[in-house]
């Protein structure tokens, strides 16, 4: 038997084919290496030496070639790229933050800044950008199969009162540019929940799409842990570690791997998940963002209540030593200054209504009681259809300067903010809308028989009311990140749905011939 270091003589034109071969792909390269320094140079010429302007012409023609080829690829970049970049910096990390012109309208750079149209951003063109190549695939013949969308009246509802509120508010004198920062994330959200059943409808799709958010939520921690060690472990007077809507990020990978543990789905993901628990649990607290302790336990309840009785049970057995123990840990920590007191500070300032409970946050907290008190003081004025967007609420408490230009329009409360711009009518009806889907994804989840599946149906649920929860105090339902990754997760359900039922020898995408490429 021939040793496998045995170098074999391949036949004559055997060994021609395969030089050819490489000469040909040597040759290939060579071009691709020419082609792209001549075009790279081009650029640079064209930029007048601008660095980040050539690469930003290469990134967007990149995106839009991938777009093209595979409508599901430039999508998972979408929600990749929406999660992995800052909108707004964490104070005293200014300069640390990643993508933060990605979020900012044309207008913002140079080049664009004397053009009236440029008030829109690359979040908006990168959306638009798969929508019109959705739109060319169905009028091109190509095989789209259209997903139903879930409680749809509701959500049509809701989203046309939006516009009414809108057009009602800048009517009566509002201002437009206010009533678009108003309004943005919201859209977004709507945009996303009808657009991601259409696109994500097979199980390697879904787990790609997972797959994106774990890991870009995941850098997230990374960056948090980062700056951690880069303080030498001692905050300051910082405030916060992370984004204000990362740590409700951390809180659906939580639930995410609860649901793995409870129904027994195992795989990659799971193992990742557990690996990255204990940096992620960390950053979770030291991200100092008190509105999302309170979602995590709301995060714990709902999904206990959502478990069969035998998975509850055992959930319960898991949760009772660790609620004792955090009982105990706030009992020892509830008046104590030394740095591992710091979550027990935090959720102490969030009941105290004195400064000496409250502490530092005590300002903190008054501020907001003065935003609700303005907020209702405005409704009594317009009850039934609120006063619109693009108009100012009333203060009759002035309110102290803080660094946010858009201070007199949105106030940390949100959810009583949607009952002024929108009235009693526009708040019934976004009660009703996730009301509905609530209903029905319960609905769902309990006939669920994948355990992957349902763990994520769970998610998307749990998400709706930690949204809600940090909505309440914070400044969250306006924000681009927290609605589009909002919408994605709850446009997923007629997908699970879907794949539930049908038969996984036969999926919609054909893999020798992509369905989403034109």
């Amino acid at each position: 038997m021939p040793s496998i270091f045995h170098k074999t003589k391949l036949p004559r034109a055997t060994a021609e084919g395969v030089m050819l071969g490489e000469n040909v792909r040597n040759s290939r390269s060579m071009i691709a290496l020419i082609s792209g320094s001549i075009l790279i140079g081009l650029l640079l010429v064209l930029t007048e030496g601008n660095v980040i302007a050539a690469a930003a012409i290469i990134i967007c023609t990149t995106i839009i070639i991938l777009t093209f080829y595979r409508l599901d690829y430039g999508f998972l970049l979408f929600v990749g790229m929406v999660l992995l970049f800052d909108q707004y910096p964490p104070r005293g990390f200014d300069k640390s933050i990643i993508g933060f012109e990605y979020f900012q309208n044309l207008k913002y750079f140079p080049l664009f800044s004397s053009i009236d149209l440029a008030a829109i951003n690359p979040i908006e063109l990168q959306l638009g950008l798969l929508l019109i190549i959705w739109a060319l695939l169905i009028v091109m013949g190509k095989q789209v199969f259209l997903q139903p969308i879930p409680v749809w009246l509701a959500a049509l509802m809701f989203f046309l009162w939006l516009t009414i509120s809108a057009v009602y508010g800048i009517g009566r004198g509002g201002d437009f540019l206010p009533a678009l920062w108003e309004l943005r994330a919201l859209f977004y959200f709507g945009i996303l929940f009808f657009f991601v059943p259409q696109v994500i409808q097979s199980k390697e799709q879904l787990q790609k799409l997972m797959w994106v958010c774990i890991l870009a939520i995941s850098f997230k921690v990374v960056q948090g842990v980062v700056r951690l060690v880069r303080l030498g472990f001692n905050f300051g007077e910082r405030t916060e570690l992370t984004n204000h809507e990362d740590p409700l990020f951390f809180i659906s990978l939580f639930v995410l791997l609860f649901g793995f543990v409870v129904f027994g789905c195992s795989g990659k993901q799971r193992r990742f998940l557990l690996w990255s628990l204990l940096p992620m649990f960390i950053v979770f607290i030291l991200a100092q963002r008190r509105a999302t302790y309170v979602a995590l336990g709301v995060a714990l309840v709902a999904f206990i209540i959502l478990l069969p009785g035998k998975e509850r049970l055992t959930m319960l057995k898991v949760i009772a030593p660790l609620l004792v123990i955090a009982g105990l840990y706030l009992a020892a920590f509830w008046n104590s200054e030394s740095s591992i007191g710091l979550p027990a500070q935090l959720v102490k300032s969030s009941f105290s209504v004195d400064q000496k409970g409250a502490g530092e946050r005590y300002y903190s907290n008054l501020y907001r009681e003065f935003e609700n008190y303005n907020l209702a003081m405005t409704l009594k004025k317009s009850p039934v259809i609120g006063i619109g967007f693009g108009n100012k609420y009333d203060q009759p408490i002035s309110l102290t300067f803080i660094p946010f230009s858009l201070r007199d329009y949105i106030p940390h409360n949100e959810i009583f903010w949607l009952a002024v711009k929108m009235g009693g009518v526009g708040f019934f009806l976004f009660w009703f809308f996730f009301d509905a889907f609530v209903f029905q994804a319960a609905f769902v989840f309990a006939h669920l028989r994948d355990p992957y599946l349902k763990t994520i149906c769970a998610v998307s649920m749990i998400a709706i009311l930690c949204q809600i929860v940090v909505s309440y105090v914070d400044l969250q339902l306006t924000f681009y990140r927290n609605m589009i990754y909002l919408g994605v997760l709850m446009g997923l359900l007629p997908t699970l749905k879907m794949l539930d039922t049908k038969n996984e020898e036969t999926p919609l995408v054909d893999e020798k011939r992509p369905l989403y490429a034109l």
